[in-house]
């Protein structure tokens, strides 16, 4: 909707065709912003009354849609309003996103929420709040452990013991507590998920609830944030480091409301002194690194609490493979990224590079021609789908081949071929899925079967996630092969399925190489019986 709205405003700008028209499209605008105001509390306004050059964000989108880094979505604030937002279709607004470890700066705000009620202090004990989950033996660095070294990274175990205890236990308090320390409390900075996960669980241990639900009440409803979820240990404690799904808006509300220190809406929900303690420089991710390698580095700036400092002054939630939450300060902007990427820091450099310069610290003449260039090519946001293809692909109509004992756990697979697309049907050890897919566009849809993920497979219930939302599309590559793309459209991730088929279509065999490993460069290969 807000597309359109933006598209028709620069249409009455640029008409020339009679005061009738203007009045009528700005009636129609005036009904659409009265509903608008109704499902968000996010205002919008044109670039230019913002001081942002619309060419500026219309050369960011265009180099992102250009980059090596696969954008999902973006939200845009200048001056607390919206001035550019955009979703690669089939990504769109009204989907969740996995957050990945932006979760981490939710969980440090629930511990801020936590410290202003008196529930705890940064200085606080780790062990103290689990008497009955502590080893045999509490080793000195153990007792020495504060909430404090939790939240800047600073736990002294290495390396990360999240995929040990995750995938491997079932008592994550335990089972970390339980984990050697080898450094000193506070002396370096070590990544650990794990001491996110315990943040949470201590929010949880003192407050009697999950982290969503402490959270709903102070955060997510004041800022109308709805349908949030989050990912869980088996003892019900939400993941904390990641496994947050929110909206786009969502996340750009969450940096909105650090940028106003804490301030919503004329309410003070987080204490001001918490969000300066949370936001600064905290710790060293790089001691004695050169000064060339720190010039062109967003990763050695200093960590927070569960936050990362940028260059120009700027901070960030961030997570796996490019989702972003960034408060500039200086500019009094905020920007949500979602994507898929294996360079995080090119992303970011296009922020500095196209949107940094774009801004003014007073408003801007109208660029009627601009803004209609920016609103044209946010209109066509889209990942490509596979090729539409000329093709009949009726040969592999009807046919159904047994697998060999494979990784993916796939049994059996079979295709279902019509004018409306190719229905592939998947049986994996006790379950089967219908998976439909569409030449030259993309099919949306539903499946419960789990796609791609960095934590698949760890001791987690992510049953609420289900059904999955999807989308999918196929095309020939030659008279014998047919690939299919299958998009997890609230997640970043997606799965390539390559099928070979013989002159008479007998026989098969299938090549499935999911986003998330192929940067990995493993595939699994799926041959026929």
């Amino acid at each position: 909707m807000f597309i359109s709205l933006k598209y028709s405003q620069r249409i009455a700008f640029c008409s020339k065709s009679g005061r009738k028209h203007i009045v009528i499209i700005g009636l129609f605008l005036l009904l659409v912003s009265n509903i608008n105001a109704q499902t968000t509390v996010l205002q919008h306004s044109r670039p230019e009354a913002e001081g942002v050059s619309a060419a500026g964000i219309d050369s960011f989108v265009i180099a992102a849609s250009h980059s090596k880094s696969e954008f999902h979505s973006f939200v845009f604030l200048r001056h607390g309003k919206v001035v550019a937002e955009g979703w690669w279709n089939p990504y769109r607004s009204d989907l969740k996103h996995t957050l990945y470890s932006v979760s981490k700066s939710f969980t440090s705000t629930a511990v801020g929420f936590a410290v202003s009620e008196g529930k705890l202090k940064v200085t606080d004990k780790v062990i103290s709040f689990f008497p009955n989950s502590l080893p045999n033996t509490i080793s000195p660095y153990l007792a020495q452990l504060t909430v404090k070294n939790l939240l800047t990274m600073s736990v002294g175990i290495d390396p990360d013991p999240t995929g040990i205890i995750a995938f491997k236990t079932t008592d994550w308090v335990k089972a970390f507590l339980a984990t050697p320390i080898i450094h000193q409390p506070g002396s370096m900075f070590l990544y650990n998920t794990m001491s996110s996960f315990m943040l949470s669980a201590i929010v949880t241990k003192v407050t009697g609830q999950s982290e969503l639900e402490y959270l709903k009440p102070r955060l997510f409803g004041p800022l109308g944030i709805t349908g949030e979820d989050w990912e869980a240990s088996p003892q019900g404690i939400n993941t904390g480091g990641w496994g947050l799904r929110l909206k786009t808006e969502d996340m750009a509300k969450m940096a909105q409301l650090y940028l106003q220190k804490g301030m919503w809406k004329g309410k003070q929900l987080l204490p001001v002194a918490w969000v300066n303690e949370a936001t600064t420089f905290k710790i060293d991710q790089a001691p004695g690194a050169p000064q060339s390698k720190r010039d062109s580095s967003d990763w050695m700036q200093g960590y927070c609490y569960q936050f990362w400092r940028c260059r120009h002054n700027i901070y960030r939630g961030d997570g796996a493979m490019g989702q972003y939450i960034i408060v500039m300060p200086d500019q009094d902007a905020v920007l949500a990224i979602t994507s898929e990427t294996d360079d995080m820091q090119d992303e970011l450099n296009l922020v500095w590079k196209y949107l940094l310069p774009a801004m003014h610290p007073q408003a801007q003449p109208a660029n009627n021609q601009a803004d209609l260039n920016l609103t044209e090519h946010l209109s066509k946001l889209s990942l490509v789908p596979l090729p539409r293809t000329s093709n009949d692909a009726a040969f592999i109509d009807g046919k159904t081949f047994a697998l060999k004992p494979n990784d993916l756990h796939i049994k059996s697979i079979s295709f279902h071929y019509s004018d409306a697309g190719i229905r592939v049907s998947l049986k994996k050890d006790s379950a089967a899925y219908d998976l439909n897919f569409k030449t030259g566009k993309w099919q949306t849809g539903e499946t419960n079967m789990p796609g791609p993920n960095r934590l698949l497979g760890a001791n987690e219930d992510v049953s609420y996630m289900l059904p999955y939302k999807i989308a999918g599309s196929y095309t020939l590559l030659d008279d014998h092969t047919v690939q299919f793309k299958l998009r997890y459209i609230e997640s970043l991730h997606s799965e390539t399925i390559t099928c070979h088929f013989d002159k008479d279509g007998r026989n098969m065999n299938a090549t499935v190489v999911p986003s998330i490993i192929v940067r990995n460069n493993k595939k699994v290969e799926l041959q026929s019986e």
